[in-house]
């Protein structure tokens, strides 16, 4: 399993609250979450974010209110897969529950910017950025989270195996 695209960088502790600001959670409805992913962060996220795009941020992203909304919206605006130094524990777990893969790798973090093209291999956890012709070696993903996402997330990953 890969994933590629075009990266927006972020920085230290991107919250739940800018990545889904609290006035939009009277949705649940994926499509209506990815309109307002990132606005109060990046008002051009939603206009420039195509299929397989990815973000990079720095340390905690994901921090703040326990909401699955925040993965949601990321997942549901097209990004195929999140990079960062570290992930607040919550969004991790709400992240892979709902088939959004993330992967914690503070070199790739570091060395990847806005606008690069990405590469990201599951299966050897090796991170291309294509624009510089670097490469990061970041955490593969197990095989039973790979079966999470590729299920689009453990309840349909669990209603498959029953």
């Amino acid at each position: 399993m890969k994933a590629s695209g075009t990266v927006f960088k972020y920085g230290d502790n991107v919250d739940t609250d800018v990545i889904i600001p609290a006035r939009y959670l009277n949705s649940s409805d994926p499509k209506e979450l990815a309109v307002h992913c990132m606005e109060d962060i990046d008002k051009e996220f939603v206009s420039k974010v195509q299929q397989g795009d990815l973000i990079v941020a720095d340390k905690n992203f994901g921090c703040g209110s326990s909401r699955e909304h925040a993965p949601i919206a990321i997942k549901a605006s097209g990004v195929s897969c999140v990079i960062a130094e570290t992930f607040a524990r919550i969004f991790y777990r709400n992240a892979i529950n709902i088939g959004l893969p993330i992967i914690e790798c503070p070199e790739a973090a570091q060395g990847i910017e806005n606008g690069d093209e990405v590469e990201v291999d599951f299966d050897s956890g090796v991170i291309t950025n294509k624009t510089k012709g670097t490469a990061f070696q970041g955490q593969a993903f197990p095989e039973f989270m790979q079966k999470i996402i590729k299920a689009e997330g453990l309840v349909n990953y669990i209603n498959q195996k029953g």
